[in-house]
C-alpha cells in the first residue's frame, strides 16, 4: 500500500478544512504534504490526523502554514456543547470558557446559553 493511500484519511480531512494550494507528492519513501489553512485550528486538526498513524515521524515530512493569525479559528456549536468543552479541547482549559465568551459578546448574552449552529470565534490559546 503506497503512503498516499495509507494517509488518505489526512487528505480527505484537509479537503473537509479547505487546505488551500496542496501539494502532495511521495518521494524518496516519503510524503510531502504542503498547503494553506485558513486559522491554526485547521492546522493542528490536520496534524493530528497525521499523527495518528504509528509511523509519521518517518513518513511523511508536511509544512502547513496558516493564513490568519489574529484568532485560533472558528467552531460550529453542535449538540451538547458547552462553552467550558470547548474551551477544554481548544484551550486545553475548562476554565477558560469566558475567554471564548468575550470574544463572542456579540453573539452570546449569557455564557450559560449557546445555540446550536452559532458560530463561535475561537480565540488565541
Amino acid at each position: 500500500m503506497s503512503l498516499m493511500d495509507q494517509y488518505a484519511n489526512v487528505f480527505q480531512l484537509a479537503n473537509q478544512i479547505g487546505l488551500k494550494n496542496p501539494e502532495v507528492t511521495e518521494q524518496g519513501g516519503k510524503l510531502k504534504i504542503k498547503g494553506i489553512t485558513e486559522y491554526e485550528i485547521g492546522k493542528n486538526v490536520i496534524w493530528n490526523a497525521i499523527k495518528t498513524h504509528p509511523n509519521w515521524q518517518s513518513e511523511v515530512d508536511a509544512d502547513i502554514r496558516t493564513e490568519r493569525k489574529d484568532i485560533y479559528g472558528m467552531h460550529t456549536v453542535v449538540s451538547g456543547d458547552t462553552l467550558s468543552k470547548l474551551a477544554k479541547y481548544y484551550l486545553g482549559d475548562a476554565n477558560a470558557y469566558m475567554k471564548i465568551f468575550e470574544a463572542n459578546k456579540d453573539v452570546l448574552k449569557d455564557p450559560n446559553m449557546i445555540k446550536v449552529g452559532q458560530q463561535l470565534t475561537i480565540p488565541n490559546p
